[in-house]
């Protein structure tokens, strides 16, 4: 059963798989292009570091669009056909969605293992200052659990029913707008924000995403 659910996922989402490979294997390389041509003196090795740190955006928005769509993937052919394959299995619903995450996560390895390769190969063939050191292996953990918590989130989002997508997507651009409205009033109250701190600063299930993504660091 896992077998066939896992060869029809693949055929759904091996685009998105695939492009994400090519990208997080190419993300490191281009992470480190100007290690070669710095020297050890420390603005140089600043500049380098800046530069480093001037691709985290990149890692977290991969992690997040990989997971992204990976996760609604699993769920859109089962909507457009109104779940009648699901409901024909003669499995409980439960034993259905957790075949459906689980071969939607083995794909996920494939880019994360990419990831790995290609910050492996980079930082190998990279001049790094001796004050340096690079987190290849460190970096990859990372990228892997980013990847996994977007395709949790998202998975359990895309589960559901588009009604239900749609209320949580109203949800979100309600408290925005109220947000609005409290600031044109010139009332001080911070819903928005004090909500998306508590997101992504610790122990928030965001904070993954944030920070700095150093494949080189002191």
């Amino acid at each position: 059963m896992f077998l066939s659910i896992l060869k029809t996922q693949w055929a759904w989402s091996r685009l998105v798989v695939a492009l994400g490979v090519v990208l997080a294997f190419l993300l490191p390389l281009q992470t480190v292009q100007q290690a070669g041509l710095l020297g050890a003196r420390e603005w140089e090795i600043t500049a380098l570091l800046d530069t480093v740190e001037s691709w985290s955006v990149w890692y977290a928005a991969l992690a997040a669009g990989v997971g992204l769509l990976v996760a609604t993937s699993c769920w859109a052919p089962d909507h457009r056909g109104r779940h009648v394959y699901a409901l024909s299995l003669p499995i409980p619903r439960w034993h259905y969605v957790l075949l459906r995450f689980a071969a939607g996560a083995v794909l996920l390895v494939a880019p994360v293992a990419a990831l790995w390769i290609g910050a492996v190969l980079a930082t190998a063939t990279a001049h790094i200052p001796e004050s340096l050191r690079a987190y290849p292996h460190v970096l990859m953990l990372r990228f892997a659990l980013a990847t996994f918590v977007a395709y949790g989130l998202f998975f359990a989002i895309s589960s559901g029913t588009t009604r239900t997508a749609a209320y949580i997507l109203l949800a979100i651009g309600g408290l925005f707008a109220v947000q609005l409205l409290l600031s044109a009033s010139g009332s001080q109250s911070q819903l928005a924000a004090s909500l998306w701190d508590r997101l992504v600063s610790w122990p928030g299930p965001l904070q993954v995403f944030t920070g700095r993504w150093m494949l080189i660091d002191v």
